[in-house]
């Protein structure tokens, strides 16, 4: 089932996409023993839209940080934080748009995607702080945009299965779904 209408800011057909549940009636939600939705397609879909916000926060911090001439620490600080705020944030618009409350859409963003962000940032930062050089590279280094897209590359591969898992529980982006 393609939830990915739900991100990109178009709206879909709700009858439709409800109707699209009938091809699993009679046997309770469930196939090959994994609850509903819990495919590795519907966890790399999550897990993309969870690294798509952490980069951008991620990306923005390390630029501002260096234009800033701050340090490794206060520029990896603001890089993680903004990433958390932009994880968080594209999904509270998604939610809202589906016509929550703010108040309740917070609490469904820090549901969905704290372990997510949190998984993505240890791994995507950890990756960085091993490339010897990465650190103290500039925004111009190649070796500082090869070891970023590495550690993004990595943290997906290593957060799909944790949001797969978390998914299959009825957890993290799974509680995105009941607002579609």
């Amino acid at each position: 089932m393609e939830h990915s209408t739900h991100h990109s800011g178009t709206s879909h057909d709700h009858a439709a996409h409800a109707g699209g549940h009938g091809e699993h009636e009679g046997h309770g939600g469930h196939h090959d023993g994994q609850a509903h939705g819990t495919t590795w397609a519907t966890a790399m879909r999550a897990t993309l839209h969870c690294l798509t916000g952490c980069a951008v926060g991620e990306i923005l911090g390390m630029a501002i940080g260096t234009a800033l001439m701050w340090g490794n620490a206060p520029t990896m600080v603001l890089a993680i934080a903004l990433a958390f705020v932009f994880g968080y944030s594209f999904t509270l618009f998604a939610v809202v748009r589906a016509g929550v409350s703010l108040k309740a859409a917070v609490k469904v963003a820090l549901a969905a995607d704290t372990v997510s962000i949190a998984v993505m940032e240890l791994v995507d930062n950890g990756i960085i702080a091993l490339v010897p050089g990465a650190m103290d590279a500039h925004l111009s280094d190649g070796l500082f945009w090869y070891a970023l897209l590495g550690g993004f590359a990595v943290a997906f591969v290593i957060t799909t299965p944790v949001n797969k898992w978390m998914i299959g529980r009825g957890k993290g982006h799974a509680v995105v779904h009941a607002y579609h």
